[in-house]
């Protein structure tokens, strides 16, 4: 089976209530963890690469990996592109098998934003690719994205809609409240749900984008600062929020900071209660193990894609 792109399954995820879930990869098993739960759950699946990624591990490292899990596993994924920041690195993605990228234009006003946008639709559509663009400012740290409270804006529905009208994007990242990284709120966690019905309401079965959206699992934090971590205070999106928003207008929920977490909970737990152990076999097997169960649970009681292919 070859890479998919997201158009399909959008249009059964806005119809059936449920969002796919898009995690970020960037290394082997980081893949292999996410696509066997994703088999196991039989859900639709999103592996997404960041520009910090291909930094890390190569563009071509990164695509092999996930040609693999495509032959291992027979399911339809989406290779998509995270915040790409510019019209070359998606050019650069579109050029080099992705199947779906996402400019972020997002921090420049909003006629330029249309611009660039704009030119990257045009030339993905024309290589069969499909575009996400985002609209408003998510706070916090992740990757090379790094926005401050006082510059996070949250995205105003009238605007969404002429943006998706100009620019023919294929679905639109928006800011209703979450944000990037472990930190995602510093009193009790909201999300504006009116926003989403309006954008929903304006821009009927177009598939809306949540990013910032990891839950930040108590578990994990835990478990990372037991065996010595410094993670305090971290929260993240309670996954009753994140369910509501996937039975609206959103289809695609972004999920990286749980991934992290999960592995490296699970990494420094292995290396304190072994530490005369230097097999990286030894503690990434396990962490691998961590990323598969955290997925499956996603999977299942947050987006409700099991059994959706």
């Amino acid at each position: 089976m070859p890479l998919v792109t997201t158009t399909e399954m959008f249009k059964k995820a806005y119809e059936g209530g449920y969002a796919v879930g898009a995690f970020n990869v960037n290394n082997m098993e980081i893949v292999q963890g996410i696509v066997d739960a994703a088999k196991e759950e039989q859900s639709p699946l999103i592996l997404q690469v960041s520009a910090g990624a291909r930094k890390y591990a190569k563009h071509i490292y990164l695509v092999k990996l996930v040609e693999a899990a495509l032959e291992d596993s027979n399911l339809p994924i989406a290779l998509h592109l995270d915040h790409g920041d510019s019209f070359e690195i998606c050019k650069d993605c579109v050029d080099g098998g992705f199947t779906s990228v996402m400019i972020d234009a997002s921090h420049y006003d909003f006629d330029e934003n249309v611009k660039i946008t704009k030119q990257v639709v045009e030339y993905a559509h024309a290589h069969g690719v499909v575009v996400e663009a985002e609209l408003g400012r998510l706070a916090g740290v992740e990757d090379d994205v790094n926005v401050s409270d006082a510059d996070a804006r949250f995205t105003d529905p009238e605007q969404a809609a002429e943006f998706v009208h100009l620019t023919g994007v294929d679905s639109l990242a928006i800011a209703i409240g979450t944000s990037h990284g472990a930190y995602k709120f510093k009193g009790d966690p909201y999300l504006d749900f009116d926003r989403l019905k309006k954008v929903g309401e304006l821009l009927p079965n177009f598939p809306i984008v949540l990013h910032g959206a990891s839950s930040v699992l108590p578990e994990f934090v835990a478990k990372c600062n037991e065996f010595g971590g410094n993670i305090p205070g971290a929260q993240g999106v309670p996954e009753e929020m994140l369910r509501k928003a996937a039975q609206m207008a959103v289809c695609k929920i972004n999920i990286d900071t749980d991934l992290r977490l999960a592995m490296t909970a699970s990494v420094r737990e292995y290396l304190a209660q072994n530490p005369s152990e230097f097999d990286p076999r030894k503690y990434l097997g396990p962490a691998r193990d961590a990323i598969k169960g955290m997925v499956a649970h996603k999977i299942k009681n947050v987006l409700g894609s099991s059994n959706k292919l």
